[in-house]
């Protein structure tokens, strides 16, 4: 939605209607859409700010969602992996897709992609999602801009919005989910928020600037799909300022590389260099798998928007950026048509057709622009480099957090930033956690964030922001929120209170929401939900054969790899709170994992128990 500006309301506008729920969902990013499900059964509306709701997945364009390489069995929530499930079976009962593709552009025998491209395992149409999507619970409020928040204190109580048809509504809520991409409801409320790069002496981070540099944002892109359509000529005319944008951005297939060398596309071919065609990078539907032409997304270094900061820019200056980014993306199709170079000789790929019914919109761009970046609020947890990456990380997973209600995986990506493009980042990062205090402001009380707006760096924030990991974020804001007003307590309290916080987890793991990295433990699986209640407290010795890989070994003795005192003050807790008592000398090294699990899971029932119904704090 378009964020509010400095403008004051007229008190002779049209009159403001009000609205009372429970749970206001601000924004209907993916983490919007992931936080409905979990409040189920209480009052909740999403402000829809585009046509499409999914954010990066439908209204940004982004259906090949960056992902990893464990996502068809762990990694993601049970819900993510659904969605995915049933993305693919649309395919194939309404096109006949198989169910596994013999031969793909990743190798023979792999799930359905319906797009075959090769950046991600399952590619496909946007508005595919849509139905998914709108099938998920609670009401929907379809808006234009942002216009005031109401503060008691630390306490968010209303925010006013202007609807499509010059309405204003004010909204009254006991919690509010900030799931705007670009984490529009932070400045209006007041609550404390980064932007930008942050100084190295802040974070410590060694890849952080050597001074704050608030408005060097990532890029963003204004995506757009075109059909492949052989011997037909669909070329676009230039638009203003293209050969500028051609020459500076520049339009290539041969980016530069981090080493400084060219690194070589082609179009439908692979390159000299060994590297997969520029066509399938992002190809959405596949012709020869579906019928039909081939259809891709083009998202692409080359429509990389960095000539202005969204983020920090005035009304006037946001119109003036979306509207050169939509110049520098069509300028880049032109580009395609007319100088790129041909496979065959020659130059031009007349033959692209730009597919404005892909994208929803009469220019053929999406709805709106794909955010790498937000606002970030200054969380009660902020998780820096040095809590996720490689060079830090010895062991086979990240830094451990005792309250965390996801997990993740993937590189810290950075694109070219704004008012510094030569500045670029992809470091490799150890499986992650996402921890509930990056959830939670510091100081402003019911207000927690649901989007990429999480308490990350610059840095880590690159690494956050992909699709399953934002519906993680989603699902956890929606989940807390619906906790905390069942059992009538407060974010700050959840995070203080390991019992409190324990129980959250509960109910996480209950909805098949993994919160610690153990592959060889998937969500259908039976230890599924003791495994992830028991790891989340640490249990796992650093150093250990388990600490050494992603797996916990079901079926080995526990060993010197798990904490034996630890497990045993767990298992004491909980019979302290009225859970199944557990014989301490029956919690030994010899016992195997699957032994442990099938001890305690009684135990641990107590805690799903207690999250899912009111209760007292403790």
């Amino acid at each position: 939605m378009t964020p509010p500006d400095a403008t004051p309301l007229n008190p002779a506008g049209p009159a403001v209607l009000e609205q009372h729920v429970e749970i206001a969902i601000i924004g209907s990013s993916l983490g919007g859409c992931a936080a409905l499900e979990p409040a189920a059964g209480l009052e909740v509306l999403l402000l829809q700010e585009t046509d499409w709701i999914g954010g990066q997945l439908t209204a940004q364009g982004v259906a090949a969602p960056d992902e990893h390489a464990y996502i068809e069995t762990f990694g993601a929530t049970a819900r993510y992996l659904r969605l995915r499930a049933d993305l693919r079976r649309s395919y194939q009962d309404v096109e006949g897709a198989p169910a596994i593709m013999a031969q793909s552009v990743l190798g023979p025998n792999r799930p359905l992609n319906p797009g075959d491209g090769w950046v991600s395992r399952l590619c496909f149409l946007p508005a595919r999602a849509l139905p998914l999507l709108e099938a998920l619970p609670g009401a929907r409020l379809r808006v234009q801009r942002l216009l005031a928040a109401e503060m008691d204190g630390p306490r968010l109580v209303a925010v006013t919005v202007a609807t499509p048809d010059g309405r204003r509504v004010r909204i009254t809520a006991r919690y509010f989910l900030d799931a705007t991409d670009t984490g529009d409801l932070l400045p209006l409320t007041g609550t404390a928020f980064v932007t930008g790069a942050e100084a190295q002496s802040d974070t410590g981070e060694p890849h952080a600037a050597a001074t704050a540099r608030p408005q060097e944002s990532q890029s963003f892109t204004m995506c757009f799909a075109v059909e492949y359509c052989p011997g037909e000529d669909h070329t676009i005319p230039a638009p203003p300022g293209y050969a500028r944008c051609r020459d500076e951005q520049p339009y290539t297939l041969a980016p530069v590389g981090r080493d400084g060398q060219p690194v070589i596309f082609k179009m439908f071919v692979n390159s000299e260099q060994g590297n997969l065609p520029f066509w399938s990078y992002r190809r959405l539907h596949a012709g020869a798998l579906l019928g039909g032409h081939d259809i891709a997304l083009i998202n692409w270094g080359s429509n990389d928007y960095y000539g202005g900061d969204l983020l920090t820019a005035t009304p006037a200056e946001r119109t003036r950026y979306l509207d050169e980014a939509r110049r520098l993306s069509l300028g880049f199709l032109h580009w395609l048509q007319t100088e790129c170079p041909r496979d065959d000789g020659g130059t031009g790929y007349p033959e692209l057709k730009l597919r404005p019914d892909v994208m929803g919109t009469a220019d053929g761009l999406s709805q709106m622009p794909y955010i790498r970046e937000s606002r970030r609020i200054r969380a009660r947890t902020r998780i820096v480099e040095q809590d996720i990456s490689t060079e830090f990380q010895a062991g086979a997973r990240a830094r451990h957090y005792d309250d965390s209600v996801g997990v993740g995986w993937y590189a810290m990506d950075l694109h070219a930033c704004a008012g510094n493009p030569s500045v670029s980042l992809y470091a490799p990062t150890r499986p992650f956690q996402i921890p509930l205090g990056a959830l939670i402001p510091q100081h402003t009380d019911n207000l927690i964030a649901a989007c990429k707006n999480i308490g990350t760096t610059h840095l880590t924030g690159g690494a956050y922001r992909l699709h399953p990991i934002e519906w993680a974020i989603g699902e956890a804001a929606g989940a807390l929120a619906a906790f905390c007003i069942a059992a009538g307590v407060t974010p700050a309290q959840v995070h203080a209170d390991p019992w409190l916080t324990w129980r959250l987890q509960a109910h996480l793991v209950a909805r098949g929401c993994p919160l610690v990295w153990a592959v060889d433990v998937p969500v259908a699986h039976p230890a599924f939900f003791a495994t992830q209640l028991l790891l989340v407290r640490g249990l796992i010795v650093p150093g250990s054969p388990r600490w050494q890989t992603l797996e916990i070994g079901l079926h080995q003795p526990c060993g010197d790899s798990i904490h034996l005192a630890q497990l045993r003050h767990l298992a004491g807790e909980l019979a302290q709170r009225g859970g199944t008592p557990v014989d301490p000398a029956r919690l030994h090294q010899d016992l195997t994992w699957q032994a442990v699990c099938q001890l305690l899971t009684p135990a641990l029932q107590i805690l799903h128990h207690r999250a899912a119904t009111p209760q007292q704090k403790g």
